[in-house]
């Protein structure tokens, strides 16, 4: 077999541990997400247990990479990156970064029209930024019900129960970016400048 080809898969093991664990991830999450037993997915991250096709296209789902991450697969000389979105409870997610673990960026988008209309507002760990870019979204934050026009932003911890929507029939794009416990994305904004006294 050929010398990079087994040493790609040897290293899948611990690539597959590291994820997890960046993802403070279970073995019985990971199994539940996936459908493969804890007892493979331990032998897969162990090394004792050779990665086929079948294991890997589930895992790579779950942990939101591609295959070629996954395995460390040599790149191919194209600078494109192919980015993949997901439609998750009406909405669009594209991803804009690929790098596992940290801040993760993501563009929504809720389609005009959406059936997306009444709060169903979920907690997680982690830490939210978010920007308007066009349309007017609705979010529900706690207790509060407000809506964000193009140029605004919110930033909140997503233990608190929150919720997207549109605010009217008309789509919305918004950024995301989202990062683990603690992590926060902070806006600084220039110092004015001094008022020149009045002559």
């Amino acid at each position: 077999m050929d010398d990079d080809l087994e040493h790609a898969l040897v290293a899948v093991g611990p690539r597959l541990r590291a994820l997890r664990r960046q993802r403070e991830t279970t073995l019985a999450d990971l199994s539940a997400a996936t459908g493969i037993s804890v007892s493979t997915l331990s032998r897969l991250e162990s090394g004792s247990r050779r990665p086929t096709l079948e294991l890997l296209l589930p895992l790579a789902r779950a942990h939101g990479v591609t295959l070629d991450e996954l395995v460390d697969a040599p790149p191919t000389g194209d600078p494109r990156v192919h980015l993949r979105p997901v439609v998750r409870n009406g909405m669009t997610m594209l991803p804009l970064s690929r790098r596992a673990g940290g801040i993760q960026a993501y563009k929504l988008v809720i389609p005009a029209g959406s059936a997306r209309r009444t709060p169903e507002p979920k907690t997680h760990e982690g830490y939210e930024w978010l920007y308007v870019l066009n349309g007017r979204l609705r979010m529900v934050l706690g207790e509060q019900d407000l809506v964000l026009s193009p140029g605004e932003a919110a930033e909140f911890d997503t233990r608190l129960p929150h919720w997207f929507g549109a605010a009217d029939a008309h789509a919305v794009e918004f950024l995301s970016l989202f990062g683990q416990q603690g992590e926060r994305a902070h806006l600084r904004a220039r110092p004015k400048a001094k008022q020149e006294p009045a002559p």
